[in-house]
């Protein structure tokens, strides 16, 4: 590998730990950073980038990560009876949490959801259950969108890796 390969390599490593970082904080798209930093990789350095089979494997997984942490949010809120105010709560809820970390981060979503549901008119016992199904199914999309980037973080390190140390 040249010099220009590992800075590249390196730059884009760095680039998918805030991807990394971002499927666990709210606010910052993780799959999307991680398959741009592949794609800039592969249009900076052509051929010796990462093949465009993996990019285009990346593509999927960013896809589907972010259809996983959807659904799972939604199926979560709404197997405890929360209402659409109530995934609104948790979304708005986990951003403020941002602010007092890491705790901030399961208490703002359940407290957010608590609070738009009881705004709407429900009992706090009810809020509280769809808030408390709104925290859990975040936290499934959280585990998932993390397992998602892990796999493309390995899938990008290990093809680039193969390719530099096969080409000898």
């Amino acid at each position: 590998m040249t010099a220009v390969e590992i800075t590249g390599f390196v730059l884009a490593l760095l680039a998918m730990m805030v991807g990394l970082l971002g499927a666990v904080l709210p606010g910052l798209p993780g799959p999307p950073i991680i398959l741009a930093a592949a794609l800039c990789h592969r249009l900076f350095l052509g051929p010796r980038g990462s093949a465009w089979w993996v990019v285009g494997v990346l593509a999927v997984l960013a896809a589907f990560s972010l259809a996983l942490d959807f659904l799972a949010t939604s199926y979560g809120a709404k197997r405890l009876g929360a209402t659409w105010r109530g995934a609104v709560g948790a979304a708005l809820g986990a951003m403020a949490g941002l602010f007092w970390a890491p705790i901030g981060l399961v208490v703002g979503p359940l407290l957010g959801a608590m609070a738009l549901e009881m705004l709407a008119g429900r009992h706090w016992h009810d809020a509280g259950k769809a808030g408390f199904g709104a925290v859990l199914g975040l936290v499934a999309g959280i585990v998932g969108k993390v397992a998602c980037c892990i796999a493309m973080i390995g899938l990008f390190a290990g093809d680039i890796l193969y390719r530099a140390f096969a080409a000898r």
